[in-house]
């Protein structure tokens, strides 16, 4: 009996054995920090960056092969004929397209879009000095991407319309900008771009028979044949004058010039510590309007130049105006008759679009939306011009759904609602004036998948003729043949790899796959995917979407802290959608955590009541549908360990992780809150007033966790980049200010020479080790 027993005990030890040995160990601080360059580069083929021929009915692509050398694949779209080669030569390809910056570059910086199809560039240097090169990122930050000798080319990964910097290095001073087209460019870096390529005049009208130009309350007309000046003075509004961007008619016969009553911008104030060429610190100072500042106003003035007189238009349809620019943008109708512009009133309740007759410049509304919440200008504004019917395409949700109308311009009324149902258009993608069809990405549209993944459908301007032309259990992502007769589709999700397929514009139907992205190197390595969890929120009654990380050494006898990656800002639905190797998430699931991120009410693209949730409340943030949605998890899952909960963001999602110690210390033990938006008060205009309304009152106060910062229970670490000017760098010290008025015991570290989510992004090892460090102290080393 004894034997049996120790034989079974001996057994049970050289199993557990076993399973260690099989098991890998969780990481150390600096192999996390290592596994990015590990994962890198390691999945072929996650999108095809097409190139059409001429005909319109074949293309070719770049793939790439395990070997790492590459191919060349040609496609017949009509037959599906696929031919593949070494070389481009083989199957008589044309070479990469060459630009030169001296024919073509640019002068505005602007910043590089989100989520564009990946590409990669060729630079030449032919000038006389080397180069630094410069990317922008989606926040217009230069991000350096290496120095080019002088007669060197190099090779660079980028994406479509992706802007580029490039830099003297010995002046310092830019050569030019220029905006990435296609795959394979070459850009030859050559110099400057003549003064008349940088920008076309807009002050000449469409005949070219007259030039203008303004300055104060007055309007010079010139004839451009006899020479002839006019000079035009206008009694403008109080403290108004001419200034923006004036705008033609198409028949050369009226003009519009805004006139602003401009206001004296707030200043953001910088202070660079620790310049890399000073040893003295620098100090920048920017425009930066915050909530409840006042605003410049700007009301079109109409010239005819038929009797050289100005109209002011009148601002009752437009008397408080949201702009933080000193312009106005107005769209005519083609032959001259009228045209029309944008009343967004402030606290964004109202808007409208607003005709002006050019010869009497009176004023007429076409279209009024009205909201008792908001109304989301930034992401549903849509409208698309359809001059010969004299019709006009607009998204609105109005019946609690982003859905499009289409409106009679010229009587002001709907003529039909185009789309319904309980799902949302995203995206209006192509208008068919000829076929009187639209195309649009929209998402939920299929009950069993995730509410947020985008298809693209079509419908008749009648609302007859519905169709989703995309099919897969995905996020879809779709790009034209020039003549419109195909589209490739590539679609994912957060735990399925990426597929492109060529299908048919007519029906949707599948043409051909192009390719499956292959993961095997990535899998290789010990990354593993993501699962995706559905679970109730806090009616007991929605569905709550998100996705949970486990480590490579998972064990499901063992219990592992959670870490929630939190961003419950209201412009966007930030839970994963689509492929990614969501390093972050992964860096820490490889610690020894089970990392979760879901999206609450009060975030965007499931319908106006879901949406609603953030109005005024920016501190409820979707925590109790977060935390139910946890929970649920939990129940099936007895490996998450609840005892001992973390959370962490930047910007928005930086004040929801503070947020969560102040009003969910029940749940939540740990947050580490990186340039959070702690104060509504604070942040950058268009995103607070946007969903917590305008004027400023009591609502603000109660959202703000300054505010509340003597609630603070838990473990709390703070920072901020000392040059973020995405979210003021004074917003979080002044929570700082009140923990420390409150008698609060926390920690804080600003990341010298860092800029906005410091310690979230890549260019910030030493902020990224903090956020690591701070959770693994707390959460892995002992219970809360």
């Amino acid at each position: 009996m004894k034997t049996v027993f120790l034989h079974r005990h001996l057994s049970c030890i050289a199993l557990f054995l076993a399973l260690l040995v099989v098991k890998a160990p969780a990481v150390t601080i600096e192999e996390a920090l290592a596994l990015p360059k590990k994962w890198e580069k390691k999945v072929l083929n996650e999108n095809v960056a097409p190139h059409w021929q001429a005909d319109g009915q074949s293309f070719w692509y770049e793939r790439q092969t395990a070997d790492g050398k590459g191919e060349f694949v040609l496609i017949k779209a009509g037959t599906a004929e696929r031919k593949t080669a070494a070389t481009r030569k083989a199957l008589d390809l044309p070479p990469p397209p060459t630009r030169r910056t001296s024919n073509e570059g640019v002068w505005t910086t602007g910043f590089s879009p989100k989520n564009t199809l990946p590409l990669k560039v060729t630079f030449v240097n032919e000038l006389k000095g080397d180069l630094e090169l410069f990317w922008f990122d989606p926040y217009s930050k230069r991000i350096s991407k290496g120095v080019l000798k002088v007669g060197e080319r190099v090779t660079k990964d980028t994406a479509k319309d992706a802007r580029w910097w490039f830099e003297d290095m010995k002046t310092k001073k830019a050569v030019a900008i220029m905006v990435i087209n296609e795959d394979g460019e070459e850009i030859i870096i050559d110099g400057k771009p003549p003064a008349e390529v940088i920008g076309q005049s807009k002050t000449l009208s469409p005949d070219k028979q007259w030039s203008v130009s303004f300055k104060g309350n007055r309007v010079s007309l010139r004839n451009l044949k006899t020479k002839q000046r006019v000079e035009i003075e206008c009694e403008l509004p109080a403290k108004a004058a001419f200034m923006g961007t004036m705008s033609w008619s198409p028949d050369s016969q009226s003009f519009m010039v805004p006139c602003v009553v401009d206001v004296e911008r707030r200043k953001l104030t910088i202070v660079e510590s620790s310049p890399s060429d000073s040893v003295q610190p620098k100090l920048k100072v920017l425009d930066y309007f915050k909530a409840g500042d006042v605003l410049p106003k700007a009301v079109p003035v109409l010239f005819r130049v038929s009797d050289k007189m100005g109209i002011v238009v009148s601002d009752k349809l437009c008397p408080n105006p949201y702009a933080t620019k000193s312009d106005l943008a107005v769209h005519w109708a083609p032959d001259g008759r009228e045209f029309y512009f944008d009343y967004n009133q402030r606290g964004h309740q109202i808007y409208r679009v607003i005709a002006v007759d050019a010869k009497t410049g009176k004023a007429r509304t076409v279209i009024e939306e009205t909201s008792k919440t908001f109304i989301d200008y930034g992401f549903k504004n849509s409208k698309h011009w359809l001059p010969k019917t004299g019709e006009l395409l607009w998204l609105s949700e109005r019946d609690d759904w982003a859905h499009l109308w289409l409106y009679d311009v010229k009587t002001g009324k709907v003529k039909k609602q185009v789309t319904s149902g309980q799902w949302v258009v995203r995206k209006v993608v192509r208008v068919d004036e000829e076929q009187c069809q639209v195309w649009f990405m929209a998402s939920g549209v299929q009950a069993a998948e995730d509410p947020v993944q985008q298809h693209l459908c079509r419908v008749n301007l009648d609302g007859t003729g519905f169709i989703q032309l995309t099919q897969g259990d995905g996020d879809h992502r779709v790009l034209f043949s020039p003549d419109k007769a195909w589209f490739i589709d590539t679609f994912s999700r957060a735990d399925a790899l990426p597929v492109t397929e060529l299908r048919s514009c007519k029906d949707g139907s599948k043409v051909c796959e192009l390719e499956k992205a292959d993961a095997s190197a990535l899998l290789a390595t010990g990354w593993r995917m993501p699962e995706r969890f559905v679970g109730k929120g806090r009616d007991g009654r929605t569905d709550i979407h998100g996705v949970i990380f486990t480590p490579s050494h998972f064990d499901p006898t063992k219990k592992y802290p959670v870490v929630e990656n939190v961003y419950a800002g209201p412009p966007q639905a930030s839970s994963p959608k689509k492929f990614s190797l969501f390093t972050k998430q992964r860096q820490l699931a490889e610690l020894g955590f089970i990392v979760v991120h879901a999206d609450g009410m009060g975030t965007n693209h499931r319908g106006k009541a879901f949406h609603d949730v953030c109005w005024k409340n920016f501190k409820d943030s979707g925590f109790p549908d977060r935390i139910a949605w946890i929970k649920a998890a939990a129940r099936s899952r007895p490996w998450m360990d609840l005892t001992r909960v973390g959370i962490y963001g930047g910007s928005a999602g930086g004040g929801n992780a503070m947020r969560a110690l102040l009003d969910h210390h029940d749940f939540y033990h740990v947050a580490f809150a990186d340039s959070g938006a702690h104060d509504n008060r604070m942040n950058m205009i268009w995103w607070n007033e946007s969903f917590m309304g305008w004027p400023v009152d009591e609502s603000y106060v109660r959202s703000s966790n300054v505010a509340d910062a003597a609630k603070l229970k838990g473990h709390l670490f703070l920072t901020t980049g000392e040059l973020d000017t995405n979210v003021d760098p004074a917003s979080t010290m002044q929570v700082v200010g009140a923990l420390q008025k409150a008698g609060k015991t926390f920690e804080f570290m600003p990341i010298i020479g860092g800029g906005h989510c410091a310690a979230l992004e890549a260019d910030s090892t030493y902020g990224i080790r903090m956020r690591l460090e701070f959770l693994s102290k707390h959460l892995l080393k002992s219970r809360p």
